[in-house]
């Protein structure tokens, strides 16, 4: 007893030394609404609902009635203050758990919620001290119930929270896509109830470095090799523990560990077989304290589930799986606000990577971020769901490249990323110059921004599968963080107004041309429009030195053909047939892209009797066009083309958000109004343009109608990567899988067999 008072007279004076950093946790506490707490044997999950005022880019129209574009500027576009709403996790030791609460209490300006629900072994325990440092009724909730809907969230609304562990891999981390129906599946929850042992972070760090074969007993050692005739390798366990019975030595405490964390997490694997089988599960997740993320836990695991199924069952591990009791109990308390009605996203500039509280790690760095981890979700204003003209929707797999397991592209991209910041950080700047402190808010973003590409040379996945994508999101999420919404806001405003101009006389040479120069021509236009990249470095460079650089420079450095990727002439001849009943159109850039690219290219397909439904991001990201800049650049075209303006008018040509605010595009994180408007369409054709979109993103995509992807590589390591140079193009005209061939009828009596067949 006197040793249990010494240890808590320890942590309490542990609990007061510590300093709470309020800009990188517990952020937002002062417009916390609604609280959740998980407390477990070991862990504090605290969970709450907060409001963020940030900045976003709006855009308004001027008048302009005139039938031509005037030399005034079209749009203005200004920063104004939004908020939204905002899940933050946090998870700590429980030693911290009373300066925890006094933190919180001291910073909680106020709150309209009168309780926190609770859930975990350690709700009861530390119920007093809760109620009585925050003022807050405990309202206490099921905590399998509570992990279970936690579970259901994050499978839901993050993408790559589930992974398989395969030790000795190229990656030993393979994510798992959200799978649009994420049930059945079989929940195994391992706390630090399965342990006896107090500090369990030493017996790890123990196990890490012991050998488990000095002292188990293997196949080996009883039969001198493997017995095939019973299916079993030399190096599978025969008995835990064996040698110790047989061997009269000491062990070694790291040899002891070892053994002892395969023989407990074998048993793990072993019940969670039975009842996978018992309840004819394939899909089986694992989470709590004891995993950790711990390499040899879970490749024990994994091994285990392989070798008493066969492979028929699938262990998989959650990135968030610490957060699933303390998600759940939020989720119980905030029903009135029906969440599960939005979609969110994880916020990566305010969260921490999958291995950040490993005992693995460098001991500095776990010291600085083991012992507070942190989670934040951002709740989306659209509702996202699958492109209904995905082929596969459960196989589909948005990256074209997984960074995680390629090494070589992870270092380049990674450097391109870094070396790229200057500039972004000058833009940055830029964009606001009426505001003296962009200046410090820029340095600010430069250096989190970086931290965060060290951290994924460090973990590529950090953050789940690594991509061209997630490097190009996180770096929006942190502009977005220090109150950058729009960058390049200037320079595409500047590229509308002047591609705008242009407008007629591109219109006017082209109808001037034979319909099959006239087709070439539009799809030549379309890619020269995509040269016009500020996300390319090769391109920024041209663009910022050379300001006569123009739409036909630009057709200039397009590659001859044949190019690179090259269906041209299947496309040419499918135009020679019956128009498409409905095109889907992703657009990219602003400026000469959108405007002398793809809209005569829409003009042509409207012309042929297609609807088109042209889709944008529904935020700025680099210089891609956004819905309302777009509605404005429609709406101006219009009034100088009556083709356009007849598709607005008769409702032919529809402008709709994707739901996205990224230079890629995720097919299956799209807004649910577009997919009800592809679907009444009954859209048979979609067109995706651009690097980000056509390249780095769904280039293998296999869609049920036909699909049209247009790309220029701006990238010269890309471009030699695929066997091409600078200024490439990818044209890939592609038809859908024809589906298999209908089962001849069953005869009568086959019929019967095959019903009554046990």
């Amino acid at each position: 007893m006197a040793e249990l008072d010494r240890v808590e007279k320890s942590s309490h004076s542990l609990d007061k030394s510590i300093t709470l950093p309020p800009d990188e946790i517990f952020r937002n506490l002062e417009n916390a609404k609604r609280f959740a707490i998980d407390i477990g044997g070991s862990l504090t999950k605290l969970a709450y609902y907060s409001t963020v005022q940030h900045k976003v880019a709006k855009v308004r129209s001027f008048d302009n009635t005139a039938k031509e574009a005037s030399s005034e500027k079209l749009y203005e576009i200004s920063v104004q203050e939004e908020i939204t709403a905002r899940l933050h996790f946090i998870k700590f030791e429980n030693a911290y758990i009373e300066t925890c609460l006094d933190f919180i209490k001291d910073h909680l300006v106020n709150t309209d919620t009168k309780l926190i629900k609770a859930t975990g072994g350690g709700a009861h325990k530390f119920k007093d001290l809760i109620e009585k440092k925050l003022g807050l009724k405990v309202d206490k909730e099921d905590e399998m119930t509570c992990l279970i809907r936690g579970c259901n969230f994050v499978l839901r609304n993050i993408p790559h929270e589930a992974f398989i562990f395969t030790k000795h891999a190229d990656s030993e981390f393979r994510f798992q896509n959200t799978h649009p129906d994420i049930f059945p599946y079989l929940l195994v929850n391992i706390g630090s109830g399965v342990s006896i042992i107090k500090r369990f972070d030493e017996l790890l760090q123990l196990a890490s470095k012991g050998q488990h074969t000095n002292l188990d007993m293997l196949v080996k050692d009883i039969y001198g090799g493997s017995y095939g005739s019973l299916g079993l390798t030399g190096d599978l366990i025969a008995s835990s523990f064996g040698k110790s019975a047989t061997t009269d030595k000491e062990f070694s405490k790291e040899d002891i560990a070892k053994s002892l964390l395969h023989m407990i997490s074998n048993d793990i694997g072993q019940l969670a077989c039975l009842y996978a089988r018992l309840h004819s599960l394939t899909r089986v997740y694992f989470g709590g304290f004891f995993i950790r993320g711990h390499p040899v836990t879970m490749h024990t695991i994994t091994y285990s589930i392989n070798f008493f199924t066969k492979g028929e069952v699938q262990a998989l591990f959650l990135r968030h799986e610490g957060y699933l009791g303390a998600i759940g109990a939020f989720l119980k308390g905030a029903e009135e606000d029906n969440p599960n009605q939005y979609s969110w996203g994880e916020n990566y500039a305010g969260s921490s990577g999958l291995m950040s509280a490993s005992p693995d790690i460098n001991p500095m760095q776990r010291a600085r971020s083991g012992t507070f981890d942190m989670l934040e979700m951002d709740r989306l204003e659209r509702k996202l769901v699958n492109l209904p003209l995905l082929e596969d929707p459960s196989s589909y797999v948005p990256d074209t490249v997984d960074l995680t397991v390629d090494p070589l592209a992870r270092e380049y991209w990674l450097f391109c990323f870094e070396d790229a910041l200057d500039g972004v950080v000058k833009r940055a700047v830029a964009s606001q110059p009426d505001l003296p402190e962009a200046v410090e808010r820029a340095e600010k973003f430069r250096q989190k921004y970086r931290h965060k590409l060290q951290t994924l040379r460090q973990q590529p996945f950090a953050y789940g599968s690594l991509t061209v994508r997630s490097l190009l999101d996180t770096r929006e999420h942190c502009l977005n963080e220090f109150n950058f919404p729009d960058p390049y806001s200037k320079i595409k405003q500047r590229e509308n107004d002047a591609a705008l101009r242009c407008y007629q006389k591109a219109v006017a040479a082209l109808d001037a041309l034979g319909w099959e120069e006239k087709q070439f021509a539009l799809v030549r236009g379309v890619l020269a429009g995509n040269v016009f990249d500020w996300g390319a470095k090769a391109v920024s460079d041209v663009l910022e030195t050379d300001r006569d650089f123009g739409f036909e420079e630009a057709k200039q450095k397009l590659e001859e053909r044949p190019w690179l990727v090259d269906s041209y002439n299947q496309w040419l001849q499918r135009l020679k047939g019956p128009p498409h009943k409905c095109a889907v159109f992703f657009v990219d850039n602003s400026g000469m892209d959108i405007i002398l690219g793809v809209m005569p290219f829409v003009r042509e397909l409207l012309l042929r009797g297609t609807e088109v439904v042209l889709a944008s991001n529904s935020s700025p990201a680099l210089n891609d066009v956004t819905n309302g800049e777009l509605q404005i650049l429609t709406e101006t075209i219009a009034a100088m083309d009556p083709i356009i303006q007849a598709g607005l008018k008769e409702d032919r040509l529809v402008l709709v958000q994707t739901g996205s605010s990224s230079p890629c595009l995720d097919l299956g994180r799209l807004d649910k109004e577009l997919t009800i408007v592809v679907r009444e369409r009954r859209a048979d054709l979609v067109v995706i343009e651009g690097m980000g979109r056509a390249v780095h993103t769904n280039y293998f995509a296999r869609l049920s109608c036909e699909s049209l992807k247009m790309a220029v590589i701006k990238n010269p390591w890309l471009a030699e990567r695929l066997g091409g140079k600078l200024f490439s193009v990818v044209f890939k005209y592609e038809l859908p899988t024809p589906p298999p061939p209908a089962a001849p009828p069953m005869k009568e009596e086959e019929e019967e067999e095959a019903v009554f067949s046990p």
